[in-house]
């Protein structure tokens, strides 16, 4: 029988000082970075402990970081939710600064969701109320694509034409200045 997956929401201290301490300066955020996902898949208990299948927020990620790369946060501490096989990293305490910041991208993509909502169902209404064409219709657009294409050929062969005339003339002009370097 297939056993149903419970979502599982989890907060999590990660130490992260043992890791980074392992590698060069230049490299000790990435190494965080990474020590971070292997914690979660181990605790998550992740098959084959695949760091990959572990998504960190964009706000964990930004509060990595914001030390820079030679000195990152010795712990941190995380919300993780497993759904399935998909385990997703946000902050577990977001500070004052960022919380209207989070309030205010939420918004956006609520209106921008609505706004999308609105012109497909726009265009929907716009494709049932156009008409069939007729034979006359699709004739002209054939003429009127045919004529672009035309002046679009007549336009490479002038410009084909001038490239040419442009090449014959600068090796004339070599041979002369040749020519007066030998005479002197």
């Amino acid at each position: 029988m297939a056993k149903k997956q419970v979502p599982v929401e989890r907060e999590y201290v990660v130490p992260l000082r043992k890791e980074w301490t392992k590698v060069v300066r230049h490299k000790r955020t990435q190494k965080a970075m990474k020590g971070l996902k292997e914690f979660i898949a181990r605790h998550m208990r992740i098959p084959d402990r695949d760091i990959k299948k572990v998504k960190v927020d964009k706000w964990v990620n930004n509060e990595m970081w914001r030390r820079g790369i030679k000195n990152p946060l010795n712990k941190i501490k995380v919300k993780v939710k497993k759904d399935g096989e998909n385990v997703i990293v946000t902050l577990a305490e977001i500070p004052e600064k960022i919380k209207y910041k989070v309030a205010r991208d939420e918004k956006m993509k609520k209106e921008s969701e609505k706004k999308k909502d609105k012109n497909s169902a726009k265009k929907s209404e716009e494709k049932v109320e156009e008409k069939p064409k007729t034979e006359e219709e699709k004739k002209t657009e054939i003429e009127k694509e045919e004529s672009v294409k035309e002046e679009k050929a007549k336009q490479a062969e002038v410009q084909h034409k001038e490239q040419k005339h442009i090449a014959k003339v600068k090796p004339a002009k070599t041979e002369r200045i040749q020519r007066k370097a030998l005479q002197k």
